[in-house]
């Protein structure tokens, strides 16, 4: 038996505003189990707070019943600023497909700031006034959805040997559908697929002020606090365009220079760093390719350019287990600097809902080869 991460998001930092904290307060999250065990383990992370946190009750609810979770022995804690929490083991047995969710609820002033925005058919959640955390149905009116993910950061179980996590890394395309697209199509294999991946994030930057603070840590930061999962042994990453599409010049935005433009090597030299952090941990590499750009409202030509010969690189590098070809997957065979039309969700960056599932087949396909 082993603990395997069965649930996962990233930490990131949510966007600055006058309502940045809560009180009286319950969060709420569905947790797909992909397979059995017998015990489950819940951590919960301030990593990007400024402040203490402090969680007042939680609760793991299987198919209707609910199990207290206890740090300790103590029914809540508190969580420093850039510390994490892992909770006390939940002797329970767990099935795959077990209705799951976990809740815990804040009664005093919280700052709401480690926080992550990710979506997905299993990625949803739910905010409530009040302790809810052993309400089975909470009213309607008093809660409304929510795709924050606050605090809860990871879930495992004591599993069978043979079961494994593969660890999504990247931006907001893998903080959108296709992990969870590929989750699903890896029903039954005993395999779990972990998301950590944060909207606007890039390789190399990061930014240092509270107009675009929520876009996340630079990757120095974010991959050894993030990769690192229990039960893994295989990484995919996908990450880099922002790094390409974010620099405009302040005489455009203040916040945003062309110094910040990297060159095709600062970029590559940048996964490479990725690649050989995974190695240490023992991971398979799975580098997938930058999509196509073209319509995006920052494009030009010097960008794509950049974009092509970093994928270039993916392509043909011999570091890595596998390059999982998005880009080749997703554009259109006319006009590969852009995605075919049924691919493209309208912003001409992110793709549409098939979009998210051809990019979930073509991960399977290569990770499954």
């Amino acid at each position: 038996m082993k603990w395997v991460s069965i649930w996962g998001n990233a930490v990131s930092i949510n966007e600055h505003r006058p309502e940045t904290y809560g009180k009286n307060l319950t969060l709420r999250y569905p947790i797909y189990c992909p397979f059995d065990g017998s015990k489950v383990r819940i951590n919960f992370d301030n990593y990007c707070g400024t402040e203490s946190v402090c969680i007042t009750k939680a609760s793991l609810c299987i198919n209707g019943a609910f199990y207290h979770v206890l740090f300790d022995g103590q029914s809540g804690c508190s969580i420093a600023a850039g510390q994490q929490k892992t909770s006390d083991e939940i002797e329970v047995e767990v099935k795959a497909d077990d209705d799951m969710f976990i809740s815990f609820y804040m009664a005093d002033f919280t700052e709401l700031r480690s926080s992550v925005v990710a979506m997905g058919p299993l990625s949803s959640g739910i905010f409530a006034v009040g302790d809810m955390t052993e309400i089975l149905d909470i009213p309607k009116e008093v809660c409304a959805k929510t795709k924050n993910f606050y605090f809860l950061n990871n879930v495992s179980i004591l599993a069978e040997t043979e079961t494994r996590a593969i660890v999504c890394y990247g931006d907001s395309i893998t903080a959108q559908d296709w992990p969870d697209y590929l989750s699903l199509m890896l029903k039954g294999r005993k395999t779990s697929v972990i998301r950590r991946a944060t909207s606007g994030s890039r390789i190399l930057r990061e930014y240092d002020n509270i107009t675009y603070e929520s876009y996340g840590l630079m990757g120095k930061k974010r991959f050894l606090h993030e990769v690192p999962t229990d039960g893994a042994d295989t990484v995919i990453i996908q990450q880099g365009i922002n790094d390409i599409i974010h620099p405009v010049g302040i005489d455009v935005n203040p916040f945003r220079p062309m110094s910040d433009l990297p060159t095709a090597q600062e970029l590559i030299d940048g996964l490479k760093w990725y690649i050989e952090q995974a190695r240490t941990m023992g991971y398979k590499v799975y580098v997938g390719t930058l999509l196509p750009i073209e319509g995006w409202r920052t494009y030009a030509e010097f960008r794509n350019d950049l974009r092509n010969e970093y994928n270039d690189w993916i392509r043909n590098t011999d570091l890595i287990d596998g390059v999982i070809d998005f880009d080749k997957a997703v554009c259109n065979p006319d006009n590969p600097k852009a995605f075919l039309p049924e691919y493209d969700s309208g912003d001409h960056l992110h793709p549409s809902a098939a979009g998210y599932k051809k990019m979930a087949e073509t991960a399977e396909e290569v990770i499954n080869a």
